[in-house]
């Protein structure tokens, strides 16, 4: 999951054609520089992920408009990586770190080779301005694919201003990105090109991590499921079948989970969740059923393990 969360002459339909146009074949590209857009918990997780794997990396820029939030996600990463160094004693703390440039300018260190990963919040317009805006910026560069980090929307959905989407992409990772193995790797339906996709692949294997194939729908695999089990638990709770920690319990024990649907909820971020649900409602009434419980604590400031307080205090 996010388990536990950018001219009228790019839409000319040959200028539009040849925006991304391959000089080389791309089915020989190695991704060598990343760019990651967005500092929080998923952008400095895929960047320190990314820098502690060993991959071969040439650059590695971690990207944000705020100077104090780059200060802040440095200081994390720091802290985490001294919380593995305690199982851990061969890890190189400041090597690690020293992989990462922390940039307020939107520039890789290089266009060759190159992968954008946008990780910003989850709001459509924001992204589609985002991507249609790294469209442009990058357009003739023969070797960079853009890929979204998101969680919850259409990947079609925040391409929508794009006129070319074979360098297009999903690479949903999962936080703790250092510790969670799995990516899923969203073709957005037949445009995404095949050696983008390959591309696309050996990087998250390049990485260390397990990439996973899946299709353009809202949640893809893990939170397509999870989502609305999360909700549906809030329904037992407000139809009184059980309190959150017995329903928590009986999943740890019955079903084997590591956590229960409120710990989990509480540890993803109740914030979190109502956005994608709210989203999801938006799109289709009958996708999934928002939660007047989940409502109500998101506007009493409850929401969840970062507040210190949600369906749990911490």
């Amino acid at each position: 999951m996010f388990k536990r969360l950018l001219t009228s002459s790019l839409h000319h339909p040959t200028l539009g054609s040849r925006l991304f146009s391959t000089n080389i074949p791309l089915a020989a590209m190695k991704v060598e520089n990343l760019l990651v857009i967005g500092s929080g918990l998923m952008g400095s997780g895929i960047a320190q992920a990314s820098a502690q794997s060993g991959a071969k990396l040439n650059s590695i820029v971690l990207q944000d408009v705020s100077q104090p939030a780059l200060d802040k996600a440095k200081g994390k990463m720091k802290s985490n990586l001294e919380r593995m160094k305690q199982k851990n004693a061969a890890l190189n703390v400041d090597e690690v770190i020293g992989r990462i440039s922390f940039s307020t300018s939107l520039e890789p260190k290089s266009t060759d080779n190159l992968l954008v990963i946008e990780a910003v919040p989850e709001i459509l317009e924001l992204k589609q301005k985002m991507f249609k805006d790294l469209e442009n910026q990058f357009k003739g560069k023969s070797s960079v694919i853009l890929a979204t980090n998101t969680s919850s929307l259409c990947c079609k959905d925040i391409g929508v201003n794009m006129s070319s989407l074979e360098r297009f992409a999903g690479l949903h990772f999962f936080n703790p990105v250092p510790m969670m193995k799995l990516v899923e790797v969203v073709r957005v339906g037949s445009a995404t090109s095949d050696d983008t996709y390959n591309a696309l692949m050996d990087f998250c294997k390049a990485i260390g991590k397990v990439p996973v194939t899946c299709k353009d729908t809202p949640g893809f695999i893990v939170n397509r499921l999870l989502l609305p089990y999360m909700i549906d638990s809030m329904h037992m709770l407000e139809r009184g079948d059980a309190s959150a920690k017995d329903i928590d319990t009986a999943m740890k024990l019955g079903a084997g989970y590591p956590m229960g649907p409120f710990e989990l909820a509480d540890y993803v971020g109740l914030d979190t969740v109502k956005l994608i649900i709210d989203g999801w409602a938006k799109r289709d009434s009958d996708f999934v059923k928002p939660s007047k419980t989940l409502d109500e604590m998101v506007a009493q400031g409850r929401i969840g393990k970062k507040a210190g307080k949600g369906f749990y205090d911490y």
